[in-house]
């Protein structure tokens, strides 16, 4: 108990310290004109206010990841409180904000074309490419795993492929429409919704008095089973996750001021973590340990324990209550899954989105594969997206570095953990069965000799870029043609 606790002030404390300082290193401008202002369209420009931005931005990235990936890291045992609080503080969160203000500061860019930017065009064509299977895979896992727990709630009395299109329906409207009409004005009640919900289990197990476990030298080392890199995957969202990068630029969009960018960026993955370490409690204190845990995600998985904690916490109405909080997260990240990638190909190829014909042209293929993808095993999916997922993460802190590198900051911050990532990701992927399915040591061996040659050569681009003085804003007049043709006037009041 007193792990968990002091875990969750941690996170809080983190914000105020270490997220302060991030943002003292990065130099907010708060009378620079954001996106919002110079590229309004209607569509995706659009200002909102911070409250509103936090809790989009909040269920943006808050898919099942914090919850399913802290349940089945809970079979590791306490130490993945250690990940969460660690991995939020110092990973994901300086991630999320420092995509978001660079993002920010180059008029609302993606991560391929700042990839390109600042990594070079080679990285921009595969980070394209990748961030669409990314977004591709997380739209699929996020409408297969929302049904399946709408399945089980309902008690199988609707369909599943009723379910399924249901989503797809409401994820066609969501990538499709302006940005304020469906996502600005619902996300903020499914945001409580889901804050509300995860309260609720957390104060269910202190009041209770749930056997939490505590972190000790003990259980530091779980019997067979390996830490690296396995739980440094397994545990994504509630601690670093790639996803986010892809969906902070929708926020950059329409966020009113560089100011507000600690409380939207930062303090929202520490929020996510937050909820992972209520979950990843929840999986370790209520279900007799790994063993018993064990047994109920090889019966019904991750969503069963959802189903499970909830009610035993909160009752059937409560639990109830809860679990659909838990089903909106996956589905208000999967629509914005779909309205990244839409966004990330008009980016690409240089295409206004103002026409609603525009968008649909785009959209309809992504959500046809998306279909395809739906028949194949959930956990091999969940595996390609979580490798996937974190490698989007190395690449997204890698650009954060070499921004910070080319302005002469404090590119520390973003370059130590994106090499512990590369390092984690690069060894999985040499042993996983999905992967190369080399021995761990020849695995060990070989992630560390790709990380350190891929550290070596960012050093070399890094004193290039900087020689060059690549430029490190983008001004409303560098906005291309093709996009800015249809952009009104920065003219539109703050909130």
């Amino acid at each position: 108990m007193y792990t968990f606790l002091f875990g969750v002030v941690l996170l809080v404390v983190g914000y105020f310290t270490y997220g302060k300082f991030v943002e003292r290193v990065f130099g907010v401008k708060e009378e620079r004109q954001t996106p919002a202002y110079a590229n309004a369209d209607g569509i995706d420009y659009v200002p909102m206010n911070t409250k509103k931005n936090s809790l989009i931005q909040l269920l943006n990235i808050a898919g099942v990841g914090p919850i399913f990936g802290p349940i089945m890291g809970a079979l590791y045992g306490p130490v993945a409180f250690l990940w969460i609080v660690l991995g939020a503080i110092f990973a994901g969160a300086v991630h999320d904000y420092l995509t978001g203000m660079i993002s920010i500061r180059n008029r609302g860019a993606h991560l391929p074309e700042l990839a390109g930017k600042f990594l070079g065009k080679f990285m921009k064509h595969l980070v394209n490419a990748f961030a669409i299977l990314l977004l591709l895979l997380v739209g699929t896992v996020f409408v297969s795993a929302p049904a399946g727990l709408l399945y089980n709630l309902m008690n199988g009395w609707v369909a599943m492929g009723i379910i399924v299109a249901a989503i797809f329906i409401y994820y066609i409207l969501a990538t499709l429409l302006p940005i304020d009409k469906i996502i600005g004005r619902f996300y903020p009640i499914f945001g409580l919704l889901l804050i509300i919900s995860a309260l609720g289990v957390g104060g269910g197990m202190l009041f209770t008095g749930a056997p939490i476990p505590e972190l000790s030298f003990a259980n530091l080392h779980p019997d067979n089973i390996p830490i690296f890199p396995l739980l440094f995957l397994t545990i994504s969202c509630g601690a670093l996750s790639g996803f986010h990068a892809t969906q902070t630029p929708i926020i950059s969009r329409t966020t009113q001021s560089e100011k507000q960018g600690r409380k939207i960026f930062y303090g929202m993955m520490i929020a996510e973590g937050v909820i992972a370490m209520i979950w990843a409690a929840a999986g370790m204190a209520l279900f007799n340990g790994p063993v018993g845990l064990n047994e109920l995600l090889a019966a019904g998985g991750p969503a069963m324990i959802v189903s499970e904690a909830s009610v035993l916490m909160l009752g059937a109405v409560g639990g109830t209550l809860a679990i659909l909080g838990v089903i909106i997260l996956p589905i208000t990240s999967g629509d914005t899954a779909f309205r990244s990638a839409r966004m990330i190909i008009a980016d690409y190829f240089k295409l206004p989105q103002v026409k609603i014909l525009s968008r649909l042209w785009i959209a309809l293929p992504l959500f046809a594969v998306s279909i395809a993808l739906t028949f194949v095993d959930f956990n091999i999916l969940w595996r390609y997206f979580s490798w996937a997922n974190q490698s989007t993460a190395v690449i997204a802190l890698f650009v954060a570095a070499m921004y910070l590198f080319i302005a002469k900051k404090n590119y520390w911050i973003a370059l130590v953990p994106g090499t512990f990532m590369l390092m984690a990701t690069t060894t999985y992927i040499l042993n996983a069965q999905i992967g190369f399915r080399l021995p761990m040591e020849v695995s060990l061996i070989g992630a560390s000799v790709i990380s350190i040659f891929l550290v070596a050569l960012f050093f070399f681009a890094a004193l290039k870029a900087r020689k060059e003085n690549i430029p490190l804003e983008v001004t409303a007049p560098d906005w291309d043609d093709a996009l800015a043709g249809a952009a009104t006037a920065a003219s539109v009041p703050k909130e």
